[in-house]
């Protein structure tokens, strides 16, 4: 599976931030959106993958055009093929289930934009490691596989226009990339030559009950916005309230709706998540901030007895 609660958690953070946290009971359109941008996680993670097909195809035309130049040389006619039969990027090409999500979430984007394959394969091409593979003409399935995770994680991921580009083609992606890269990377390294046909269409969600998690987060934080913002009013007296970061008013109301709704998830797990998530896309003393707020928020759930948890160790 591709996603984890943290990326979950992000996603309810991104919409309810789009949504502006305001109370109403039609957030359907909202919900829609949430769902819409993580089903889109996939397809960034099935463009990324055709990339390595196509520039395979681009390394096969272009031996082809070499090998029919009016004046070939030695090497044009009997070039050195270990890039263009790469076991693992034939694995790729020829895997069905991978074709079929293809054609089902119609990518087709490199057919369009091809110069972006261009740009890769020209960098793959002029690379070190690229060099350092073509040494020798054949290789086993292992030496190949190792040559695409380099390419990948050393040539792919970090590429600026690229970067560029998914930024123009969908705003939600770049904040999906690092974890689709990831995944990408993660399968490439445990792929065997006898892996099932279906290793590379990994499901988006671990299991039907985090799909829940995500919109149950969202709609309980909004549907109890009123109620949870009282608390985080009471909590923050001395502060501003237009001093107070969106984002860090809105990963508190998550927080705090996740400590009342949520009895199976650890009081720990809901604080850890959201001052990690707070670190990486708000200012540099927010954690501190959110900390202290929930930690007295929790101190007195306890008191009072409010903090129902269910199952051990979920103090």
């Amino acid at each position: 599976m591709m996603l984890n609660r943290r990326h979950i958690r992000v996603k309810v953070m991104q919409t309810m931030y789009a949504f502006k946290g305001s109370e109403s009971d039609d957030f359907s359109k909202d919900q829609k959106f949430l769902l819409f941008s993580i089903d889109n996680m996939y397809n960034l993670y099935l463009l990324l993958i055709s990339l390595l097909i196509e520039v395979q195809k681009r390394a096969e035309s272009d031996l082809q055009k070499k090998q029919n130049k009016h004046l070939a040389t030695k090497e044009d006619k009997d070039p050195n093929r270990k890039f263009v039969n790469n076991q693992l990027l034939k694995l790729l090409k020829e895997n069905l289930p991978l074709k079929d999500q293809f054609d089902a979430n119609k990518i087709t984007n490199w057919e369009l934009d091809g110069e972006y394959i261009d740009i890769i394969f020209k960098d793959i091409i002029s690379s070190d490691l690229y060099k350092e593979y073509m040494k020798t003409r054949v290789s086993d399935f292992k030496e190949d596989k190792d040559f695409i995770v380099d390419i990948f994680k050393d040539i792919i991921a970090p590429n600026d226009k690229l970067y560029d580009y998914m930024e123009d083609k969908n705003l939600t992606w770049l904040d999906d990339l690092p974890t689709v890269n990831t995944t990408i990377l993660k399968l490439l390294r445990k792929v065997k030559e006898t892996s099932p046909e279906n290793y590379f269409t990994p499901k988006l969600y671990k299991d039907i009950e985090d799909k829940q998690f995500a919109i149950n987060l969202f709609k309980k934080t909004l549907l109890n916005a009123t109620d949870i913002n009282g608390e985080i009013d009471k909590k923050t007296k001395n502060w501003d309230s237009d001093r107070i970061a969106t984002v860090d008013y809105v990963l508190l109301q998550m927080a705090i709706c996740e400590l009342n709704n949520f009895p199976s998830i650890p009081v720990k797990v809901t604080i850890n998540e959201y001052l990690e998530i707070s670190k990486e896309y708000s200012t540099p003393k927010s954690s501190i901030f959110i900390n202290g707020i929930l930690d007295k928020l929790v101190k007195e759930y306890e008191a009072s007895g409010d903090l129902k948890k269910v199952g051990r160790g979920l103090m």
